[in-house]
């Protein structure tokens, strides 16, 4: 018992908090987290793109 304990706790440190959560709200969470990462990289392009312009 002392050893599933242990495995048990092992995966929860190894695998976050995504271990101890059902599919479904695992996959929500990272579509989520995905989604903010694809538009802060947007905001980022765009801030540097208009950095980058020449001004006349």
């Amino acid at each position: 018992m002392l050893v599933l304990v242990a495995a048990v706790l092992l995966l929860g440190v190894l695998l976050g908090t995504v271990a101890h959560t059902p599919l479904p709200v695992s996959l929500i969470g990272a579509a989520l987290i995905g989604g903010w990462l694809v538009l802060f990289a947007v905001r980022e392009r765009r801030a540097r793109s208009r950095q980058h312009r020449p001004q006349h």
